[in-house]
């Protein structure tokens, strides 16, 4: 996997210079251990060859705690985190099979309940009892047509001889986009600081959960000024303690006129952006990668979809959760009730992929002045994940819960509350992993770099 996903990125980086340490693996049907060490080590790799191109400093990997950042990385002292998921979020049987419903976004839950024709406060049960009278994929049908989320449970036989099976099947894992507009001020910084190697450079953060936020938050580690941007009535209170450490986190409304302008400004002044809004979606905001590049000329530009960039279903709404079902992960045979993950790789692996990619692209802008667009989705990284399942099974020793010695001892003063996180899985030597700011609220600060 490491070897693809370096190939995918154009690197010439050799996966033998990547050092990991342990062999216990997370209890899955599939290597999702062997998928973090992929993962973050491809981010640390490249941050390796930000930091010093023409001798890149070793890079390390910690299996077990690569492994559990997959998972939570923060530990709450004295308060617990909010919920991550809505009473009505999982798996439901229906009338001839198993179906997901998404309904942790207020919008997604009210849209699902009026498809099941049940009122807003609709409990668990009756949405059950409500969903075992559908065929799961009449059902998740009507839920997207309703705007909101929904995915059946498919064998992956049947995914890989669905139209947008297909489709993901012929995409690349990383869509490079190079050579766009040039940047007049190619050699904007001077040799990074070995010990905060992206200290300078500016992220302007547009994700939500789970890949994009974990993308930026390793950028943050390494010194990046990340400035996330939300509109007023976006919450995911389980995840927000997670994800923003090292961030400011700021309001703005692209969808009025004065927010739109006030993230042109923004944009102006940032060297990467990254994105997950589902495709067209900026574009219809006059935000399109053209525009984008005008407004900040050599921009490295990192963007996520759930389903594809091609198929039937490019532009869908999705989520980890949803992707494991529809591609097959969750599948544990005919008549079983799903079996996912026991962490949202896609979606970690996927964000990991995403900071991999703004450090190449740095790195290239750096080299010829150009800015460039990068493209990575849900779906082709559980098709890298499902490839890797074919090779024999890893029999190593089981993970089980991360224990005190694997959490930093230094507190994070979080606006929840005092917290500690997962020591680094990761060692680029010579630079230092850690946030400038603890864990904070969405929306607390103003929209602008600081």
């Amino acid at each position: 996997m490491l070897q693809q996903i370096l190939t995918a990125l154009g690197s010439d980086a050799s996966p033998g210079t990547l050092q990991v340490h342990g062999s216990a693996s997370l209890a899955a049907r599939y290597p999702v251990s062997d998928l973090a060490c992929a993962g973050i080590g491809t981010a640390a790799l490249m941050l390796a060859r930000w930091a010093r191109p023409e001798a890149p400093p070793a890079v390390e990997i910690d299996r077990a705690l690569a492994s559990w950042w997959f998972g939570f990385s923060i530990r709450p002292l004295g308060w617990e985190r909010p919920n991550v998921r809505d009473a009505v979020t999982g798996d439901y049987a229906a009338r001839d099979g198993w179906i997901r419903l998404h309904a942790n976004a207020v919008h997604h839950r009210r849209a699902i309940l009026a498809v099941l024709e049940l009122p807003d406060g609709a409990a668990r049960d009756a949405v059950a009892r409500r969903v075992r009278g559908w065929s799961a994929e009449a059902l998740e049908e009507a839920v997207v047509q309703g705007g909101a989320c929904a995915a059946a449970l498919r064998a992956p036989a049947a995914w890989r001889d669905h139209p947008q099976g297909r489709a993901v099947a012929a995409e690349p894992l990383v869509h490079c986009l190079t050579g766009l507009a040039g940047a007049p001020d190619a050699g904007w910084l001077d040799d990074p600081d070995p010990g905060r190697p992206l200290a300078g450079i500016r992220v302007l953060d547009l994700t939500r959960v789970l890949a994009g936020p974990a993308a930026t938050r390793f950028l943050a580690a390494y010194g990046a000024r990340v400035l996330r941007l939300d509109p007023a009535d976006w919450t995911e209170p389980g995840m927000v303690p997670e994800v923003t450490a090292g961030k400011r986190c700021a309001f703005l409304d692209l969808r009025r006129p004065e927010g739109r302008e006030r993230f042109r400004q923004l944009l102006a002044r940032a060297d990467v952006l990254v994105h997950g809004y589902r495709p067209g979606a900026l574009d219809a905001l006059g935000l399109d990668a053209e525009t984008r590049q005008v407004i900040r000329p050599g921009l490295v530009d990192v963007c996520l979809d759930a389903w594809g960039w091609s198929g039937p279903w490019r532009g869908r709404r999705g989520f980890d959760s949803l992707v494991q079902m529809s591609a097959g992960i969750a599948w544990a045979g005919e008549g079983a009730a799903p079996d996912p993950l026991p962490v949202q790789a896609l979606d970690q692996s996927a964000g990991y992929l995403m900071a991999a990619c703004a450090l190449r692209g740095l790195t290239l802008r750096r080299e010829t002045g150009l800015g460039g667009g990068w493209r990575v989705s849900l779906a082709r990284m559980a098709r890298l994940l499902q490839d890797a399942a074919e090779a024999p099974p890893d029999t190593a020793s089981i993970l089980g819960m991360a224990p005190d010695a694997a959490y930093d001892p230094a507190i994070e003063p979080t606006a929840w509350g005092p917290a500690q996180r997962l020591r680094a899985p990761c060692r680029v030597a010579g630079a230092r992993w850690g946030w400038d700011w603890p864990a904070c609220d969405l929306r607390s600060s103003p929209p602008d770099w600081g």
